[in-house]
């Protein structure tokens, strides 16, 4: 561990690259699986809503995709080690519905127009995902 911190110390620059790298690594070892199961999403919901045009199914489908399984996904980077890929997308989806909606609401509160919920709460969520993957310390350190 104190070689850890020392050698964060003498070159930040490249501690912190290889973790990023690492995590950019797992994204996009996993980023696959997402698209495949936006693929079955977009099939499933053509199914279910047969009379609606192609192009309004795919927007249902992207909106639930980003609103609520992409910030999912990368809240629960964090216990990529812990868990499988599934079970973080299952739990992930429904924790990143319950923030957003928690989130929404005190953004709401704060005074945020109702229109910049559904692309500023993604991001800010996507990013505190990354960033608490990031500063995860390395699971062989504990």
């Amino acid at each position: 561990m104190k070689k850890e911190i020392f050698n964060a110390l003498k070159n930040p620059s490249d501690f912190w690259g290889r973790k990023i790298q690492s995590i950019f690594h797992a994204i996009k070892k996993e980023i696959q699986y997402v698209g495949l199961l936006f693929i079955a999403g977009l099939v499933i919901f053509k199914i279910v809503f047969f009379n609606e045009k192609l192009f309004v199914v795919f927007r249902i489908v992207l909106s639930l995709f980003w609103l609520f399984v992409i910030p999912g996904w990368f809240i629960m980077l964090y216990w990529k080690e812990k868990l499988e890929f599934i079970e973080r997308l299952v739990i992930g989806t429904a924790l990143s519905a319950g923030v957003t909606g928690v989130a929404s609401y005190y953004f709401g509160l704060f005074g945020l127009n109702l229109k910049y919920h559904a692309v500023l709460l993604p991001l800010v969520i996507i990013f505190i995902g990354f960033v608490a993957a990031a500063g995860k310390k390395d699971s062989h350190h504990e």
